[in-house]
């Protein structure tokens, strides 16, 4: 159904505080006044919410301030009132127990902040990986006209000639450090050419790819994702997306007008084209049950698995995000999706225009960044789904960042109760462990850590490595970084906290492994398995109190998106009512 335009001028949510002459009218103007807005600016222009993620703690974000001034510069040029609003700022790189546990909280409040206060339209400010997804999530459950401005990417890091990825360096020189081919001197040293300007992670992980991808759902003007966070041309894009908001305001034009079937479809199928992280699984999936599109893993297997990944960054390719920048970004990847076939090229996005209108006339300016399909880093790129009795509701494995002849692998499993004993063993040289078995990580999920931290890939022993091994299969029902890599499964569910087959599995069962026929499967007999989970009982305590029993008791698995149970679903704009 075509996207019809709200007829212009129109009363405002914004002139239920400001518009009139009450005295609850005056109590909001007037305060507001304080600050020195002349009495105009409360006549019915859109008051736009600049919702900021800054913070001194969030280093990906530290630069977001600057950014907003562009926004607000963007939003007076065409006729609105920018107001800056600071929301809740979630950092991977710093926040314990992880991230991940408040990616909800976050959600939750930013939705609580567009429907209680005087917002006719909002720019969210986004950049560390969490903070993409968690107000997206926020908008799409109040629908009012909202537009992504991502911080951008670091510059490339270079250490002794090499380019250095942010995030996929770090576990590459962790191993090497075990394995006792790099000095802790030289470590020490590359760790200043990791981060070396302001932005997110300069690999594919996974801010770049829930930039990349709100890009692909039409939720950020075109050529967003990519441009670097120092670049002056990020401070021109938060500028006109600072004027676009203005606009869709007045048609109108809400998060449940860009969100639709079509757009997610796009969006994963991008995802397997850029060799996108595992995370966007679950994000996507939160994001679509906020806007209710029925999106499953299933539909993730289906639409990526015949995707070439054609994006060669890190940690598939060897590029990073500055290259791809150079390289054309993704509009010149949605080109080629929709030249393919695999793109809804009448998909809305927030410029109004369709997804092929916006990327039609662009150019690949390097073909050794974006490859040419016929030298694809991998013919099935996406994310694969498998299941089996140790997977019933669905695990994920990121087929580009695997090793190929890993993933048809039967092996005998080692398992590790939880991080904690993994940490414990892992670097026992008397640990009875070979590159063909299989390394089990229990208590890892959304339940389980709690909030399912990014401890998936897990590294390999010592002993192995020193064999010159780099990759081991690995189970678990955590999460991995998106600039980690390996034949890594994640996600398993249900997971072990919550009883699933997870939780069962014993050192020497035999685990089977095969990604082409999407299979996972526990190699004991189906009355063993039934006994063994009749006997479990749970490990994991219910917290006592405060935000961490919220979680625990209403987190749902990652195979739905591991949202809350009371937040799916879109609650709309209903302007609260006056208590003065």
């Amino acid at each position: 159904m075509a996207f019809v335009k709200a007829e212009w001028p129109r009363r405002l949510r914004s002139q239920e505080w400001y518009g009139g002459t009450s005295r609850d009218n005056i109590y909001h103007r007037g305060w507001l006044k304080n600050q020195g807005y002349p009495h105009d600016l409360f006549d019915g222009r859109p008051v736009i919410g600049i919702l900021n993620t800054w913070g001194e703690l969030t280093p990906c974000n530290g630069h977001l301030r600057e950014l907003a001034q562009k926004v607000k510069a963007g939003v007076w040029e065409a006729g609105g009132f920018p107001l800056e609003v600071p929301v809740f700022s979630v950092s991977e790189n710093t926040f314990r127990p992880t991230a991940a546990m408040y990616r909800n909280l976050a959600a939750m409040e930013v939705e609580e902040v567009m429907r209680a206060q005087p917002i006719d339209g909002a720019v969210l400010l986004v950049g560390c990986d969490k903070t993409t997804p968690s107000l997206m999530m926020g908008a799409a459950s109040t629908d009012i006209p909202s537009i992504v401005v991502t911080g951008g990417p670091m510059l490339n890091g270079w250490f002794r000639g090499e380019r250095v990825g942010s995030g996929t360096a770090l576990w590459q020189m962790s191993e090497d450090i075990k394995a006792g081919k790099m000095s802790r001197e030289d470590f020490l040293e590359a760790e200043q050419a990791m981060s070396r300007s302001s932005g997110t992670c300069n690999t594919m992980g996974t801010a770049s790819t829930m930039a990349s991808l709100a890009e692909a759902l039409g939720m950020a003007l075109s050529g967003n994702a990519a441009i670097p966070a120092v670049d002056s041309r990020r401070r021109v894009m938060a500028q006109l997306s600072g004027r676009r908001i203005v606009q869709m305001v007045k048609d109108d034009l809400k998060p449940s007008d860009v969100l639709t079937r079509e757009a997610f479809e796009n969006a994963i199928r991008t995802n397997g084209a850029i060799g996108g992280s595992t995370n966007a699984v679950i994000h996507l999936l939160a994001l679509a049950g906020r806007v209710g599109v029925d999106l499953t893993l299933d539909d993730w297997d289906r639409l990526g698995r015949d995707v070439p990944t054609v994006v060669n960054l890190m940690p598939s390719g060897k590029y990073l995000m500055e290259d791809f920048f150079y390289a054309g970004g993704l509009p010149v990847v949605l080109r080629r999706l929709g030249e393919a076939g695999l793109l809804h090229r009448d998909a809305l996005t927030v410029s109004g225009e369709t997804a092929w209108e916006a990327v039609k006339d662009v150019r690949n300016w390097n073909e050794d960044v974006i490859l040419p399909v016929e030298k694809a880093l991998t013919a099935s790129g996406g994310i694969a789904v498998l299941r089996g009795n140790l997977a019933p509701d669905g695990a994920v494995l990121k087929p580009s960042a695997a090793s190929p002849e890993l993933m048809r692998h039967r092996g005998r499993a080692v398992v590790f109760k939880d991080i904690d004993d993994y940490k414990a063993r892992i670097g026992d040289e008397s640990l009875d462990i070979d590159e063909s078995c299989v390394m089990v990580l229990k208590n890892c999920g959304p339940r389980g850590y709690p909030g399912m931290p990014e401890v998936g890939n897990m590294g390999l022993p010592p002993k192995v490595l020193r064999k010159g091994i780099k990759d081991m299969v690995r189970i678990s029902d955590a999460r991995m970084s998106g600039t980690a890599y390996g034949t890594v499964v994640l996600h398993t569910s249900p997971e072990a906290a919550a009883g699933g087959p997870l939780a069962v599995v014993r050192d020497g069962d035999m685990i089977e492994l095969d990604v082409a026929v999407r299979r996972l499967h526990l190699d004991i007999p189906d009355e063993e398995l039934s006994a063994r989970l009749a006997a479990w009982t749970p490990t994991v305590p219910r917290p006592e109190s405060g935000y961490a029993r919220l979680f625990h008791d209403h987190i749902q698995g990652a195979d739905t998106g591991a949202d809350f149970d009371f937040l799916v679903g879109c609650r709309g704009r209903e302007v609260p009512r006056d208590s003065h």
